[in-house]
C-alpha cells in the first residue's frame, strides 16, 4: 500500500532526543515512518504506536521493541496503563492525513474520485459523512462547515445540501460537488472543496476532541525532561498545540500562581515553528503546510 514519505523525519526524531532505553509512543502509526526511525535509535526501549485505520497493519515492523495499539489516541493513557506504562519519554504526533487514505477511492476521503462518501478512519466506526449530510441540521450542517472547514458561506453550503437531500440521498463525493458547485468560487475551486471535505472528515473522526484529549493526557504521562514533538497541518490543529505548549491550556490565556509565576508543565524548545526545507517542498507536496513543534516537561 502507498503511504506518505514522512513530513520532517530528521527533525521530528531530532526533537525526541532519544534515549535509547526510554518508552516512547507514535500517535499517528500510518505508514510508520517515523516509528522505524525511532526503532533504530532504541536498544532497550520501547515504542509503542496508536493507530486506528486497520490498513496500516500491513505496516508493522517485526522488532520486539515494537506494539500497535489498534484504537484512538484520544485513549493513550489508559491503553499504556493497560501495558504497565505510567510514564514515558516522549510522544511524537504527525497530525496528517495519510495519503493511503487520501489516494483509495473506496474510503470517500478525496474529491478527486467519485466514491462513497464514507471518510472514516476505523473503518468499524458508525458515524460516516453520508449519515452527517442526510441526517444533521441545516443548523448543525452550517456549524460543522464553519468550525471546521472554515468556511465564510457555510450557510449557503448547508441550504444547497438540505435542497439536494429533500430530494434524493446524497451517497457520493460526485452528488456533494454537484449540488454545492454554485457556491464554489471557480478560482479556488479545489482549495474550497478540500476545506468542505476537511470539515467533514473532521466531524466524523471527531478529530478535534480527540486532538484535546490526546495533548492533555500526553502532557500529564510524560516524564520530566521527557519530549512532546507535533506536526500540524491546519490552524485549528495547531491552535490547540500552541495554546498547550506555550500557555499550559486549551483556552491560550495565561494562568499564573500567586507568585505570578506561569502555570504550565512544558518549555518550547523551538521558539519558533519549524517548517519544511524549500527542498523538501519540492519534494513532498504534503510538507508545504506542515508546522513542528517541539516542547519538554518542566
Amino acid at each position: 500500500m502507498t503511504y506518505h514519505k514522512s513530513v520532517l523525519l530528521n527533525e521530528c526524531i531530532d526533537g525526541l532526543n532519544i534515549n535509547p532505553s526510554g518508552i516512547y509512543v507514535d500517535v499517528t502509526f500510518g505508514g510508520g515512518g517515523h516509528s522505524l526511525e525511532i526503532l533504530k535509535k532504541l536498544t532497550t526501549g520501547k515504542l509503542f504506536a496508536f493507530d486506528r485505520d486497520s490498513d496500516v497493519e500491513v505496516n508493522i515492523p517485526k522488532d520486539k521493541n515494537f506494539k500497535l495499539l489498534k484504537t484512538n489516541y484520544k485513549n493513550i493513557k489508559r491503553f499504556l496503563r493497560l501495558e504497565g506504562v505510567k510514564k514515558v519519554d516522549g510522544i511524537l504526533a504527525d497530525l496528517g492525513v495519510s495519503s493511503h487514505q487520501f489516494d483509495v477511492a473506496e474510503r470517500g476521503f478525496s474529491f478527486r474520485f467519485d466514491a462513497e462518501l464514507d471518510m472514516r478512519m476505523n473503518k468499524n466506526a458508525d458515524l460516516d459523512a453520508k449519515q452527517i449530510l442526510n441526517n444533521y441540521s441545516k443548523e448543525d450542517l452550517a456549524n460543522v462547515l464553519f468550525n471546521y472547514g472554515e468556511l465564510r458561506n457555510s450557510r449557503r453550503i448547508s441550504d444547497k445540501i438540505i435542497e439536494l437531500r429533500n430530494e434524493m440521498e446524497i451517497k457520493t463525493t460526485t452528488q456533494l460537488i454537484s449540488c454545492i458547485s454554485d457556491a464554489v468560487p471557480e478560482k479556488n475551486r479545489n482549495q474550497f472543496l478540500s476545506q468542505v471535505f476537511q470539515a467533514l472528515r473532521i466531524e466524523v473522526n471527531d478529530e478535534i476532541d480527540s486532538l484535546k484529549q490526546m495533548m492533555l493526557d500526553g502532557v500529564e504521562i510524560l516524564k520530566s525532561e521527557g519530549r512532546f514533538v507535533v506536526l500540524s497541518y491546519h490552524s485549528l490543529e495547531d491552535r490547540i498545540v500552541k495554546n498547550i505548549f506555550k500557555k499550559g491550556n486549551l483556552s491560550g490565556e495565561i494562568e499564573k500562581d500567586f507568585y505570578g509565576n506561569v502555570l504550565k508543565d512544558l518549555k518550547e524548545i523551538n521558539r519558533k515553528v519549524v517548517v519544511a526545507s524549500d527542498e523538501e517542498k519540492k519534494g513532498n507536496s504534503r510538507s508545504r503546510s506542515a508546522k513542528l513543534r517541539v516542547a519538554e516537561k518542566i
